[in-house]
């Protein structure tokens, strides 16, 4: 292939704040992937704690967008689908999948954290977010959003190993091939991600350290080196190594700034650390 690998990522875009299509554009390009940016939604700033957010919702951009790149024979190897403003968004990521039969396919199932969903994350969006996990091969929820695909109340106590397999076996179920969990902390204390690969029966953990802190866009960044290992051929277990290590040196250099939280990771000064070649070792049989 004499061109870059393509994804389609189909995501908000926030002004400021560092999070969605503003973190995932310089991660995977990085990489060497290309990225085209598919915006549901234009907001100024993120929803986290900058008052009274401008938000443009951009549902009636994405059938034309598509329709578009079809009559322009532009193909991707990734369609990645995150942060959805609206439930007719959902029609328009499972036309994207159904067009692009041969592309891996991501579901990021943004809806909540911290034990609870989004404020703009009704039941019906809930529910409706089940229809993209089924078409999936591999999603990426944190444990907040596990528990609402499963119809589970959010426990806040740690989980064991045992909890955590059926977990993902039972999310596998619902159709993707890989599954990977992020934020988990287990009963032993350790903080960890999980993930499994049906087609194998293989259960994986990369444990890492905890920061007194959350900042906004890891999510997006964790599934973005993810995607990023996938294509340039990293297996499961070394995949999420990769974004573990890239998510957590990313955590730890901006804690040790001490910047407002809300303006999410100092990414510029970690960027670098995805173009070595790393040998990568960390993860562990769950």
């Amino acid at each position: 292939m004499n061109r870059p690998l393509r994804v389609a990522a189909i995501q908000d875009m926030s002004g400021f704040g560092r999070c969605s299509l503003t973190v995932i554009l310089p991660v995977l390009s990085v990489m060497g992937v290309q990225v085209s940016p598919i915006p549901t939604a234009i907001l100024s700033t993120h929803t986290g704690g900058f008052g009274d957010v401008v938000m443009r919702d951009l549902t009636d951009y994405l059938a034309p967008c598509l329709e578009h790149y079809k009559s322009q024979g532009i193909e991707f190897e990734c369609v990645y689908s995150g942060f959805l403003a609206s439930e007719n968004q959902v029609d328009h990521c499972l036309e994207f999948f159904r067009s692009y039969p041969e592309a891996f396919k991501v579901v990021d199932p943004v809806m909540g954290d911290h034990g609870k969903p989004y404020k703009t994350y009704t039941k019906a969006m809930q529910k409706r977010m089940a229809e993209l996990v089924r078409v999936a091969d591999l999603i990426t929820p944190n444990v907040t959003e596990a528990c609402i695909l499963l119809g589970e109340e959010y426990d806040h106590n740690p989980i064991t190993r045992q909890q955590a397999k059926s977990m993902l076996v039972r999310l596998s179920e619902m159709g993707p091939r890989y599954v990977v969990i992020t934020g988990m902390q287990l009963a032993s204390g350790t903080m960890t991600n999980v993930g499994y690969d049906r087609e194998r029966n293989a259960f994986w953990m990369v444990p890492c350290e905890y920061v007194p802190v959350s900042y906004p866009g890891t999510g997006d960044m964790y599934a973005s080196v993810l995607i990023g290992g996938f294509l340039s051929g990293d297996s499961l277990p070394i995949a999420m190594d990769r974004a573990t290590r890239f998510t957590e040196l990313a955590i730890q250099t901006t804690f040790s700034y001490g910047t407002d939280t809300r303006c999410g990771v100092q990414l510029e000064r970690v960027l670098g650390w995805l173009t070595q070649q790393t040998v990568l070792k960390g993860y562990q049989i769950l």
